[in-house]
């Protein structure tokens, strides 16, 4: 997809490309010593080594950044060679793959995480839309791990403008169709963009995180301020009823379902990678030994209303089936539900460790 503003592809590729890679020196470099003083703050601290794996991951993860962008340009440089489209696609899918596969089963091992899944028979084949509960960065590992690895489904993500400032993400997300929508703008231009998604589908999906944004207390606050100054009652009483999820939003899911026709909607709604929605989470330790709670369910097409009140109603409706799950999983901890009341993101898991 092209970009809308900001600089031109190659001078911000050429840019988050080089950060990326002198990143990835810096901390391999620079472990000999940040290492051992992260170990030795941790065992004065007595901090379950938190900082020591918060570096491990950084570790990892800017030499999966680093290793994904060269597989993505040598792509590139391919397809500009001569090389066929369709077979560029599939070396693009199967670096994504890789990629988060990688990054996921790290960050399973150094902070202790276990997975449990409920309703993954729901997922099948495309086409497809994916809409996904938003918790945390953490969180955008799970299509990939669950759906796109598994059961090898190409998904185009509707994402962040921001974004295509991460490499990887900008050169094969581009390459698999992905939308980097400007949050915010509300023009006719994003909404048609995220529609197009949806065009010419076949065994594809399209994934969109209907909240728009990672879910806070701070932030469902401000929308049920803004709800009730607008003097919206309906609005705001279908958002009070929502609890642990943020109220979701209707133009990009609602222009998906038009412009698939015929697409089955597939829920996917999770707890226990709050440990991750912010640095604050992540240092104060609380994704260590986190249990990841996933629950799919899937809609037929046939199954969902044409009207576009209806509509509104229907994704209402299911988004209620999102924040029970939410809530069910999150009153499990006590210390979560303690932590929710007192005004803290929702959903804060910690158990026993232990990669799937």
């Amino acid at each position: 997809m092209p970009d809308r503003s900001g600089p031109s592809p190659l001078v911000r590729r050429s840019l988050s490309v080089s950060l990326v890679v002198v990143g990835c020196a810096f901390v391999w470099a620079a472990a000999p010593v940040l290492l051992p003083l992260a170990l030795l703050g941790d065992l004065v601290l007595r901090r379950r080594l938190v900082l020591t794996r918060t570096y491990a991951m950084l570790v990892v993860a800017l030499t999966c950044e680093s290793v994904g962008v060269f597989a993505a340009l040598t792509l590139a440089l391919a397809l500009a060679l001569g090389l066929p489209r369709r077979r560029v696609l599939a070396g693009s899918f199967k670096i994504q793959c890789v990629w988060i596969a990688a990054l996921a089963r790290a960050a399973f091992m150094i902070f202790q995480i276990r997975v449990e899944v409920e309703g993954g028979e729901a997922i099948g084949d495309g086409p497809v839309l994916v809409f996904m509960r938003h918790a945390s960065t953490a969180d955008t590992l799970l299509p990939g791990l669950l759906i796109s690895g598994p059961r090898g489904l190409v998904l185009r993500y509707v994402l962040k403008h921001e974004l295509l400032w991460d490499p990887c993400l900008d050169i094969v997300g581009n390459q698999l169709g992905s939308y980097f929508v400007r949050r915010g703008v509300g023009d006719e231009s994003e909404l048609e963009g995220v529609a197009r998604l949806a065009d010419d589908l076949g065994s594809e999906g399209v994934l969109i995180y209907p909240e728009g944004t990672r879910f806070s207390r701070r932030k469902r606050a401000r929308i049920l301020e803004r709800l009730e100054a607008a003097g919206d009652e309906q609005g705001l009483a279908r958002a009070r009823r929502l609890t642990h999820v943020l109220p979701p939003r209707h133009g990009g899911p609602l222009a998906l379902i038009e412009r698939s026709r015929g697409a089955d909607v597939l829920f996917c709604t999770h707890t226990g990678t709050e440990g991750a929605a912010s640095f604050s989470t992540l240092i104060g330790g609380e994704l260590i030994g986190a249990v990841i709670r996933v629950r799919f369910w899937r809609v037929p097409a046939r199954a969902i209303p044409e009207d576009r009140e209806a509509r509104i109603a229907w994704l209402q409706a299911q988004w209620e089936e999102v924040n029970a799950f939410v809530a069910s999983s999150s009153s499990r901890d006590p210390l979560v539900h303690r932590r929710a009341r007192a005004g803290s993101s929702a959903g804060e898991t910690r158990a026993r460790g232990g990669a799937p």
